[in-house]
């Protein structure tokens, strides 16, 4: 059996709720030995979902593989017990709102004295410093601030509202294990700890492929695919309409009838054509062919 890329290190996991924790299972599932720190009960993903044995889905799914201890860090015993720890660990991952550990005397600058070569991960709404820095903040406060609800209710007509989907925290979380990766190797070679500042507003708007849209000639895009109705039921064809238009044009001979009409009539008119002929075939077999041949990914 091949041996974990991360086997041997140790992770101290603070964070709650989302972010923080999906970093932490994925250290874990690399290998590394994470113990996740908590005042009991004070996790809300514990009450997310149904709830078996004082835990819900959520929360073993963000969990898996660790280890657990409880501390009161707010307590003189439960700050010096968490001190003591990371002499020894090489991660900590927190979540809390920018301040908090510091003021229990658990800050960057405190821990760092302890353990020179430690690296740790502060995953926040906003950033450490600055005038947002002190709101707090969920994934959905993320959605609409990073402007994701509102694309969202542009492309589908509806009113806003909030994704179904922690999009925000997982983003935070992906972003904030790769950084630490990158820590670890300039700490192979400088030996020195580092601080990563991780805001999920950053990590949503470093992954956003939209704006290109937003400021083009193409008023909407709807990244995340368009679905038709189709025979057998609805289908999704993953793709800007400009490429389903130019693939069925190359493949079916689909023409655009009024090619020097402005780009909204154009697209409305194209969205119709598109919708007849994915109509115009007997059954959902001979339209999934014929998606094939034109080089269209569908689902």
């Amino acid at each position: 059996m091949m041996p974990h890329p991360l086997a041997g290190l140790r992770v101290l996991d603070l964070s709650r709720a989302v972010s923080g924790p999906f970093a932490g299972r994925i250290l874990s599932d690399l290998g590394a030995d994470v113990v996740k720190v908590e005042l009991p009960g004070s996790d809300i993903t514990q009450a997310f979902g149904r709830v078996t044995n004082g835990r819900s889905g959520l929360y073993s799914q963000l969990n898996v593989g660790k280890r657990s201890v409880a501390l009161d860090l707010r307590t003189t015993e439960g700050a010096q017990r968490l001190r003591e720890l990371v002499r020894v660990c090489d991660i900590v991952v927190e979540n809390f709102r920018p301040g908090v550990l510091a003021r229990l005397g658990l800050g960057w600058d405190s821990l760092s004295v302890i353990n020179p070569a430690l690296l740790m991960l502060s995953i926040s709404g906003f950033g450490q410093t600055g005038p947002d820095s002190g709101r707090q903040a969920y994934a959905p406060i993320i959605h609409a601030e990073t402007g994701l609800i509102g694309r969202q209710a542009q492309i589908s007509g509806d009113a806003p509202a909030d994704i179904a989907f922690a999009f925000a925290d997982s983003l935070a979380g992906l972003h904030g294990t790769v950084a630490l990766l990158a820590a670890l190797r300039l700490r192979d070679q400088t030996g020195r700890g580092q601080h990563i500042d991780l805001s999920m507003f950053d990590a949503v708007l470093a992954t956003d492929d939209y704006t290109h849209y937003s400021i083009d000639d193409h008023p909407v895009w709807a990244a995340r695919g368009e679905v038709w109705t189709a025979p057998g039921g609805p289908i999704l064809i993953s793709s800007d309409r400009r490429h389903t238009w130019k693939q069925l044009g190359v493949h079916f001979g689909l023409t655009d009838p009024s090619p020097q009409a402005p780009i909204a009539d154009r697209l409305e008119t194209r969205a119709k054509l598109i919708a007849e002929w994915i109509a115009s075939h007997g059954d959902r077999d001979a339209l999934k062919r014929d998606l094939e041949t034109s080089g269209l990914a569908w689902a």
